[in-house]
């Protein structure tokens, strides 16, 4: 089959839709975009094998390879995206619409349309010639438990020297960023009438202790941890969602606090968790049975590739930009566990990102075709290393 043209794989990603979400009222399958990648690589030559991953039933990662062996390089990203304020877009998010010089619709940065670019880049090239091999990787549930990609870095089955995975940074590339862990602490109290709080125990009242503990653990992560490379270069501890009782005429028989901390590189997410426990242990212990501190997702680590990395320098040499660190967090630390140095670069702003009318502007579609065409040629052609 002859393969669309660069708009209408667009076009076809956009119109697909394929939200990953905790809310299962939002949820949908990607299916359909991992069938529709799988026929256009296999049209190339690729060899393509989808699996579904285990215990998310109907998500589905594809890894598309050609050529043999261990080496070579991984193009990588994520087929599902976020949900969508409706009342905000004022396009509609399945539509691929051309304006402005700028490409809306939901996924066209973050980040099906990484995969437009790589099928326009191979197309220009004469990829017979590469003798390393070139790998595909398309991953499900990125936006939320990222399974997908733990499912990649615990299979094993794929072993490339070097990945980029193609999440919006403005084709900046980013060799470090921090890590994401979403926990939540639920307060069990007793309700009561509000007219005799000795009859009750107040879930709001203990909340507020937890409170005031959790901002010195806010302290502590400023005054124990920095790393200069961030803009905020410490770890952090959000407050994000909190909600307990019912009437005001009764005693609150439970609160529960959702809260994000992202851990720095050098950091581990248990050390994080463990700090956080040992901050509440005293509330513990005065209120016996009354504290659950828990995942809300199964923690992200924080990533960090050499910045002396062949890859990074290749990669500053070819964007010329300067490799950054980042705040927010990708599937880099799993893909990472393949054993490659791994660097995150893409077209789009992050700005743009979760955003009503997510756009890509235009003016990216040349770089970043001439960007993944030579990082092609460089870590798939022999001929082409030093």
């Amino acid at each position: 089959m002859s393969l669309p043209g660069f708009i209408d794989t667009y076009k076809t990603l956009i119109a697909t839709p394929s939200i990953s979400s905790t809310d299962t009222s939002w949820d949908q399958s990607n299916q359909d975009v991992i069938n529709n990648l799988a026929t256009w690589f296999e049209s190339l030559g690729f060899k393509v094998a989808v699996t579904e991953v285990p215990d998310v039933p109907g998500k589905y990662n594809l890894v598309a390879t050609l050529g043999q062996g261990e080496g070579g390089l991984l193009l990588a990203g994520h087929t599902d995206t976020v949900p969508y304020d409706e009342g905000q877009w004022s396009k509609d998010p399945f539509k691929l619409t051309e304006e402005g010089n700028k490409l809306y619709g939901l996924g066209s940065i973050d980040m099906k349309g990484f995969f437009a670019f790589i099928l326009e880049a191979l197309k220009q090239m004469d990829i017979s010639k590469l003798d390393k091999p070139l790998r595909i990787l398309a991953t499900a549930d990125e936006e939320t438990t990222m399974a997908g990609a733990r499912d990649i870095a615990a299979r094993q089955s794929i072993k490339p020297e070097y990945a980029v995975i193609g999440e919006p940074t403005g084709l900046v590339p980013v060799f470090m960023h921090k890590g994401h862990m979403s926990e939540g602490i639920r307060i069990t109290g007793r309700s009561g009438h509000s007219s005799d709080p000795k009859n009750g125990l107040n879930a709001i009242e203990i909340m507020h202790k937890v409170l005031a503990e959790l901002l010195k653990v806010q302290q502590i992560f400023k005054d124990k941890y920095n790393s200069p490379h961030f803009e905020v270069p410490a770890p952090t501890l959000n407050f994000g969602h909190i909600h307990g009782g019912d009437s005001p005429n009764r005693i609150c028989g439970c609160c529960e606090l959702h809260i994000d901390m992202r851990p720095i590189p050098g950091v581990s997410t248990d050390e994080l968790f463990i700090t956080l426990k040992t901050a509440l242990a005293e509330i513990d212990k005065a209120y016996p049975g009354a504290i659950d501190i828990f995942h809300l997702h199964e923690p992200i680590p924080a990533y960090e590739c050499c910045a002396t990395s062949e890859l990074v320098k290749v990669a500053e040499a070819l964007s010329g930009h300067q490799a950054e660190a980042v705040n927010y967090c990708t599937e880099a630390p799993f893909i990472q566990q393949l054993g490659c140095d791994t660097i995150v670069m893409g077209p789009g702003h992050i700005a743009q990102a979760h955003q009503p009318d997510e756009y890509l502007d235009l003016s990216f579609v040349t770089p970043t075709t001439e960007l993944l065409k030579n990082l092609i040629q460089r870590f798939c052609n022999s001929a082409q290393a030093n």
